[in-house]
């Protein structure tokens, strides 16, 4: 993949990972306890795939997307060394990269497109998991990225997941003592029901 932002990305993952100190996000490290025991799981735009690799500990099939190849790289080095049932794919997200009812769990983390949430929801089965933390547009200090478009508004991850039951939030804003607590993120969990 060849395009300006595959660029931007690959310069950001020439670094080699230490996958021994690499953490997955924490809404999915947190409330693991509610992944099912087998199923198939996605780790949306995964770079080094910290999550992917914790989704497959767990017992789940799982799936790496990311835009950029050398993570990808990297991460399949992990998944071949360790013989775990993660399958990488260096793609750009959009709406059509989704099927209908494929996973039990979507995780995402520190990405944000808009246009694609639709898609996340119809792409899991009845019952499946959606763990999504990233960026708001409230910040404490300088964490993320600046551009709007890549930053949640208050409340904002309830709302484009609307159509999913809560199951967990979390957005401290600049609620209590700053320097303490989730701060410059929202947390969510939602579940696909049957309407």
């Amino acid at each position: 993949m060849n395009s300006p932002l595959a660029g931007k990305w690959n310069q950001r993952y020439l670094i080699t990972p230490d996958y021994t100190t690499l953490a997955p996000a924490a809404i999915l490290a947190e409330n693991q306890f509610l992944l099912p025991p087998t199923g198939t799981a996605l780790d949306l735009a995964s770079g080094f795939g910290a999550n992917a690799l914790l989704l497959a500990k767990q017992g789940l099939t799982t799936q790496a997307w990311d835009i950029s190849s050398i993570a990808m790289r990297h991460l399949q080095q992990q998944v071949d060394a360790h013989a775990l049932a993660i399958k990488t794919y260096t793609r750009e997200i959009s709406p059509q990269s989704f099927s209908a009812n494929t996973f039990d769990v979507i995780v995402v983390s520190r990405f944000l497109d808009r246009s694609i949430c639709d898609a996340i929801m119809e792409s899991l089965k009845i019952g499946g998991l959606l763990f999504y933390q990233t960026y708001t547009q409230l910040k404490t200090c300088e964490q993320g990225p600046n551009n709007p478009r890549f930053l949640l508004a208050e409340n904002e991850l309830l709302a484009l997941f609307s159509s999913l039951k809560p199951v967990y939030y979390r957005e401290n804003g600049v609620l209590g003592e700053v320097r303490q607590g989730l701060r410059n993120e929202a947390q969510f969990i939602g579940q696909k029901i049957e309407l």
